[in-house]
């Protein structure tokens, strides 16, 4: 396979996302009125909540088998690696960059959660279908990539779903608090022994203490000074045993787990696994089928509308994103050489250990795992806790555009490297 044609098979998925985020922007612009943010934000609701389940649902019942669950275990671990690395990378970019501090969890997040469904869905039976594809037959290889790239999506699910949605929501607190501490008013402080330093409650949605910072002045009236008290004593009251912080962590790392997509995915895997539920759905003679043709209907929403709310976040993310260009360039090395290079190291000692299939077509999934432009499901995150919407579409305009061009070059060594 020529490089000028597999740059069209890489190009082609990240181009359709352009074009339906140009669409997206178009609606969300005053002439169309058709997407503002009210809009977006009650389409991410029913995305969130059902068409992503659905798409998470049947793609796993119908492509995954539970040999395939057996064979195909070192994908899960090199999915979790990207995770890990892309996530350290992050952090580290953060360190040195120092973007707003409601902005450091989407910075981690598209450095480590990469797009293992739908780009992977288009690019690897795109590959497998061109004349001289090194991968085999077209029709074996179509199929079995499909399972790959399945199997990939679901598992990227579980760790976008879990820590991602982690990270996204903990930027959701920060932003909130930043908030709530820019509109506390400045009460004074009529403490003739005060120092000038007043220490207000903490909210419930941010674990530090906000301190105001005001000089000592006149007697304000009754009910503000009992206001102040009352905030001083809860601030006091705020530390919480150790068994009460386990417990509140316990807690949210299982109520992140419930999310409706992670729920689908389990049920996908259950469905997949057990022959006797699949064939309750999946085939011609399947006596339940249409439940599966109804759940995939609704899953095929789900990148559209994504990506148009991607692309009506975009007109206002031009104007008003707080971005570093250094931050977007940080992000696009990060997810382009740094992680490609370790990926390739990754799989080739993998496979001389003996823990790959001998299916080259397994390695060059696992290495396109490390390639990949952000999930797009950061988007629906970020409309979901309402925080980064702006700078998220930004970083998705810059970084889809090199994907183009990386996914192509980085395919071209994986292919002349595994074959």
């Amino acid at each position: 396979m020529g490089f000028w044609t597999l740059f069209q098979v890489a190009s082609m998925p990240v181009l359709q996302v352009l074009l339906i985020s140009i669409l997206g922007a178009f609606m969300a612009t005053n002439y169309c009125n058709l997407l503002n943010a009210d809009a977006r934000r009650h389409m991410n609701k029913i995305v969130f909540i059902t068409f992503t389940p659905s798409l998470m649902f049947a793609c796993l019942a119908k492509t995954v088998t539970f040999q395939d669950i057996i064979s195909w275990w070192f994908m899960p671990v090199n999915i979790g690696l990207t995770f890990l690395i892309g996530g350290i990378l992050g952090w580290i970019l953060v360190k040195i960059l120092k973007p707003e501090p409601y902005l450091e969890g989407l910075v981690i997040a598209t450095c480590s959660a990469g797009n293992l469904g739908n780009l992977l869905l288009i690019v690897v039976p795109a590959i497998c279908n061109e004349d001289g594809s090194p991968f085999g037959d077209h029709n074996v290889c179509g199929s079995v990539g499909l399972s790959y790239a399945s199997m990939s999506m679901a598992l990227g699910g579980f760790f976008i779903w879990s820590y991602t949605y982690h990270l996204i929501r903990t930027s959701g607190i920060k932003y909130r608090a930043l908030q709530a501490a820019q509109s506390i008013p400045k009460v004074p402080n009529t403490d003739p022994d005060a120092t000038g330093e007043t220490h207000l409650l903490k909210t419930d949605d941010q674990e530090k203490a906000v301190v105001v910072l005001v000089p000592p002045a006149k007697p304000v009236d009754e009910d503000t000074e009992n206001k102040v008290v009352i905030a001083i004593e809860r601030a006091g009251e705020g530390k919480m045993a150790l068994w009460g912080k386990v417990e509140e962590t316990l807690h949210q790392i299982l109520e992140e787990l419930m999310t409706p997509p992670t729920i689908a995915a389990i049920l996908g895997f259950i469905f997949g696994a057990t022959p006797w539920l699949k064939n309750l759905l999946i085939g011609e003679s399947a006596p339940l089928r249409v439940i599966q043709d109804s759940i995939k209907l609704l899953g095929d929403g789900t990148i559209p509308c994504i990506t148009l709310i991607l692309g009506g976040n975009l007109t206002q993310g031009l104007r008003s994103a707080r971005l570093k260009p250094l931050v977007i360039l940080g992000v696009i090395f990060v997810r382009y050489v740094i992680l490609p290079t370790i990926g390739i190291g990754v799989v080739i000692a993998a496979g001389k250990l003996g823990l790959l299939p001998s299916d080259p077509l397994f390695g060059y999934v696992l290495m396109v795992q490390f390639t990949l432009p952000p999930a797009m499901n950061i988007g629906t995150m970020t409309q979901l806790f309402d925080v980064g919407q702006e700078e998220c579409s930004v970083l998705y305009l810059w970084t889809y555009l090199v994907a183009a061009l990386a996914l192509t070059v980085w395919s071209t060594v994986y292919m002349w490297i595994l074959t």
